[in-house]
């Protein structure tokens, strides 16, 4: 399959040491898409987290956990998603990242009720004038990802897990959500006094 938009060498160099190139090549066959589905739709727009991964210019990667309230990601398109950057540590990792190396993959990812897995991989882009910015609760950014790869993984490894009350610090509207713990650390208040950044005004719904 020289035309996968799976699989490179290094793949291919372990599914041949394991006999797996079949399997995978079906895999991606039968099961890998490059437009949201209905249900993908719905999963996506459904969870309240995922995991972002994305790599800097010399490829030295990061991984990032992103969370909100159960649609703050939106599929905005066919083979489109948007998020929104909150206020964080102001380290920027991920999306100075994503400055640089455009190159990201998703997980999104249920791990109460009934577990699940779907991954995105795609082309990100980091805007600070999007349409989204005026309707979206806390967002100081607004990320698009353009996707390449979209494909449904074996949930069986995730445990059993409960969810039980969204994180106080997730904006959304009519919440005001307090100043995150670690700014009132006595370390923040002597050698990390002036350094922390002001939040960014953004909409409150």
């Amino acid at each position: 399959m020289p035309d996968s938009i799976m699989y490179h060498a290094g793949n291919r160099r372990l599914q041949d040491r394991f006999d797996s190139r079949r399997i995978s090549d079906r895999l991606e066959e039968k099961l890998t898409r490059t437009t949201f589905t209905n249900d993908d739709k719905a999963f996506i727009e459904s969870t309240p987290y995922f995991f972002l991964a994305t790599a800097d210019a010399e490829g030295r990667p990061d991984c990032s956990f992103k969370g909100g309230m159960p649609g703050f990601v939106r599929v905005t398109g066919p083979s489109e998603l948007a998020f929104p950057d909150y206020d964080g540590n102001g380290m920027f990792k991920s999306l100075g990242n994503v400055l640089v190396n455009s190159h990201v993959g998703i997980l999104f990812i249920a791990m109460h009720d009934k577990p699940r897995r779907l991954r995105v991989n795609g082309i990100a882009t980091v805007r600070d004038d999007d349409a989204l910015l005026g309707d979206t609760v806390g967002a100081q950014l607004i990320v698009r990802v353009a996707a390449k790869a979209i494909f449904p993984n074996c949930p069986r490894y995730i445990p059993a897990m409960r969810l039980t009350e969204p994180s106080v610090y997730a904006p959304r509207k009519g919440h005001e959500a307090p100043e995150p713990a670690w700014k009132g650390f006595d370390a923040f208040k002597g050698a990390f006094k002036g350094c922390v950044h002001p939040r960014q005004p953004t909409f409150k719904g």
